[in-house]
Formats: C-alpha cells, structure tokens, sequence
C-alpha cells in the first residue's frame, strides 16, 4: 500500500485541483488529507481520505510579528514530519496555500518525496519561494514556468471534476428557447463588480432574444430588481458542468480553476479579472486563454460597462441574426479554448507522483 499525504486547504481553487488528484488513484493507494481547521476542507474532503488539521498561517506580518509566524510555521512543520512518520506517508502532494508551507517543511524533514502544483500563470508567494525545495513542480499554465526560481517546472494543467469531462444536461431550470445561452460566474471571490456590469447590460442581452444564466454570489443587491422569463439569477449552481458544455457564451471572472473548467468545456468566454487579485495573477490567468483565441479579455472599469457591451454585441451577432462577419466568432473562440484545454491533468500529476515513488 502507497500512502500519500495531500496537502489542499482553503479555497475552492486549493480543494477541487487536490480532490481531482485523489479520485484519480488506483488501489493501491491509501491518502490522507492535510488540511486547516474551521477552513472549507472540512466539510468537503471525503472521510474515507481521513483529514488531518493542524493550525497555519501565512507570513504577512513584520518584525516581532513575523518573528512569531515563523516560529507557527516551524512548529508545524515539525508537527507534519511526525505525522509523515507516524502514518508511513511515502510522498506529499500540495496545492499551495498556507498549508503549503508546513507541508513542504515537513517532507524535507521527513526526506520524503514532495509535489507542488501551481494553478495561476503568475505563480503565488508560496510557490516561488519554495517551489525550489519540493522535488518537482508541476504548473497548470505554461507562462507560470519562467517565474518560478530555481526550478524546471513539469506542464500538467489544472485538474477539473469529472462531471466537466463527461457529457451532462442542461438544467431544467434554464431558460428555453433558441436564443443563445449566456452564463455568468462571478466566481469565490469579487462577483461585486462584474455583478454590477453583467447588470448594467442585461436589459439589452434580453431584450436581443438572448437566455442568461446569472450566478451571483452571495451579496448581490440588485438580485431580483429584474425580472424575465429569459432570465435566471441563482446564488450559486452544482449543475456548472452542464451550464458550460451548453452555454455559446461565458462571462467569468480568470481563477485558475474556473479557466479549467470553461476550457474543459470549451465554452467561448468574455473574462473579466478580479482587479484586486493577489500580483494581478488573474489578468495573467486570463491572457493564456486569450493567446489561443478561446476568450476575450475585459477589464472592470465601474461605472463604464460599454466595453462589455460592446464585445457582446460583436460576439453575439452571428448568433442573433444580425450582420456579421461569415465566421461566426464563438465558433472561432470554441475550437481555441479546444486547443487550450489539458482534459488529462490528474492523470498527469498522478503519473508523476507515481513515478517519484516507485
């Protein structure tokens, strides 16, 4: 039996890549599940993967501050490396994130085989100061590999859910009709402001014949304000995978895992970064799709939503009968996020924990 110990806490962006990871495994295979309490892993990892929690931070703070967090992060890595020794692990795997760090330290201390995958094109504070101390790194985004110091990252893509590489229906509570479907996700974090442009433009997206599906987060005021028989507005959906494979058109917010999802899909996008992601990591998420042709990048400039409005027009055209150009653009965006997609990236990871303790 080959013992593993994934290290995953968080966010949806840390959890769902991991959780891909662990349902890939063959018998054989025993995992145990590192996480942090009271964080989202513990109502989401599945018993059977036995989660462990230990308490970690990250090192924002300065002086005596820092000081003090280092000294957490010390402890609990050394509180790993016992766990390591206790439960026979044979390798780590991690998807960043504070729980990165002790994980990372406790491997080395254990001298067992350690793998950190990167989602984001721009690389997060984790990965590029201890990406050079795990024995291989693995990136979802090409463009991550020339900012990682001292390592040769391994090119694997961003592991997805099953359910977004098998065919699924669309949801009964979709609108019906002929007219092209668009889906809005706002995503975990900042659905405020696309919230308020997707708003801004919603009245003409309808009034053209066009069916939307608007996925607003929590904290949406405006949710309600209008109302259409075109028109669906849901805090959040589990049904995405059949939103995606069947939607002509995406607007979304560029996390890591959510760009994996559409491209998986294949779902032509509008990507709206969060302006306030960490080392604008979303912008440069969102300029790889964009480079293949599969999406189109707008920036959220509150109070002007004509830029939205006018990329709609464009790309909807074909779609609504209106003149357009005699290639239809969502056709042309579908085969580049076709290209763009890795539909094998647990398998990838897999075969390359596989191979580091065989």
């Amino acid at each position: 039996m080959t013992r593993l110990l994934i290290a995953a806490s968080g966010t949806g962006g840390h959890l769902f890549p991991a959780l891909a990871v662990a349902e890939s495994f063959p018998d054989g295979w025993s995992i145990r599940w590192l996480g942090v309490p009271d964080r989202l892993e513990t109502s989401l990892v599945p018993e059977r993967f036995g989660l462990i929690t230990v308490r970690a931070g990250g090192l924002q703070g300065r002086g005596i501050t820092k000081v003090i967090q280092m000294l957490r992060l010390l402890a609990a890595g050394f509180t790993v490396h016992q766990l390591i020794r206790r439960h026979r692990i044979k390798a780590v795997f991690t998807t960043g994130g504070y729980i990165a760090a002790p994980a990372i330290l406790g491997a080395r201390l254990s001298r067992r085989p350690v793998v950190l995958h990167e989602s984001n094109a721009m690389p997060g504070r984790v990965t590029r100061l201890l990406g050079r101390f795990c024995h291989s790194v693995a990136i979802g985004l090409p463009a991550a590999a020339e900012r990682i110091p001292g390592c040769h990252p391994f090119i694997t893509g961003t592991p997805v859910r099953k359910a977004f590489l098998t065919a699924q229906p669309l949801p009964n509570w979709v609108p019906t009709g002929t007219g092209p479907l668009v889906v809005v996700m706002g995503g975990s974090q900042g659905a405020v402001g696309l919230n308020r442009m997707v708003h801004a433009v919603l009245p003409e997206l309808l009034e053209q014949g066009c069916r939307v599906v608007h996925l607003t987060g929590r904290n949406d005021p405006e949710v309600g304000q209008l109302s259409h028989p075109q028109l669906a507005q849901r805090a959040f959906s589990d049904e995405i995978p059949g939103l995606l494979q069947h939607a002509d058109l995406a607007i979304s917010r560029a996390g890591a895992g959510s760009l994996s999802e559409l491209a998986v899909c294949s779902t032509p996008s509008i990507l709206v970064p969060f302006p306030q992601a960490a080392d604008k990591h979303q912008d440069a998420n969102a300029a790889c799709a964009a480079s293949y042709g599969g999406a189109v990048i707008v920036h959220q400039h509150p109070p002007d939503h004509h830029a939205l409005a006018t990329t709609l027009k464009r790309l909807l055209a074909a779609r609504l009968g209106k003149p357009s150009p005699q290639v239809d653009p969502l056709l042309q965006m579908r085969q580049g996020m076709e290209q763009f997609a890795v539909r094998d990236a647990e398998r990838r990871l897999a075969d390359l924990l596989t191979s580091l303790v065989s």
